[in-house]
């Protein structure tokens, strides 16, 4: 793994924020409006009530979708249960710009996650819920995200044909974020640069044995 990765980072708590009531841009589903928010923050605008929404109403999905569907991105997440958080997204370049995602909450004392996507778990292939007694290391987060939603598979089902660009590939994940693990988005490129050293390498070896 990348050696500059502290892959054994882990968050000391989720839930701070939500204990003291504070609004984390995560909390917010959709794709352009988070987009949105932030950069009216960095820029010390005012923000409309319906962009900071966590979640939209299905006339006001629609009325983006008319927009342009890459508005509609995130915007059919589940919504979040009672204390509930998103802690990890990744984006990718579909035609509606679909998200995954890992939410987590507190049970009893140990802290329940489950990856979520917006299709009602149809793109969902292995495991999807654990449990930990604290928060996961940067390494098991990443390992419970591609092993229960299988990002490698999509990105070989998309660039089989177009050789693995690799400039390609990579920018076909629009975004992998995280409010909780700073290193959330290098950490998947890292996966995904093993995964194409990989595919090249037995490339290469099949165009020797013809």
């Amino acid at each position: 793994m990348g050696n500059s990765i502290d892959w054994q980072y882990r968050p000391s708590s989720y839930f701070w924020a939500k204990q003291y009531g504070i609004g984390l841009t995560s909390d917010i589903k959709g794709v352009e409006r988070r987009r949105l928010y932030e950069r009216s923050l960095e820029d010390g605008e005012e923000i409309d009530s319906r962009i900071a929404a966590p979640e939209l109403d299905a006339e006001s999905r629609a009325q983006l979708g008319r927009l342009h569907p890459w508005f509609l991105g995130g915007e059919y997440l589940p919504n979040a249960m009672r204390n509930e958080i998103e802690i990890a997204r990744i984006v990718i370049a579909s035609t509606t710009q679909d998200v995954t995602s890992i939410y987590a909450r507190p049970l009893g004392k140990r802290i329940a996650y489950r990856i979520v996507d917006e299709y009602g778990g149809d793109t969902l292939s292995g495991r999807s819920t654990r449990t930990s007694m604290r928060p996961l290391s940067l390494e098991e987060l990443v390992n419970f995200f591609l092993n229960g939603w299988e990002l490698l598979a999509c990105l070989d089902m998309n660039f089989e044909s177009k050789g693995y660009d690799r400039a390609e590939v990579h920018g076909f994940i629009v975004d992998a974020s995280s409010s909780f693990y700073p290193e959330f988005g290098l950490a998947i490129a890292d996966k995904v640069n093993r995964w194409l050293d990989e595919m090249h390498a037995e490339n290469e070896m099949g165009d020797d044995q013809c």
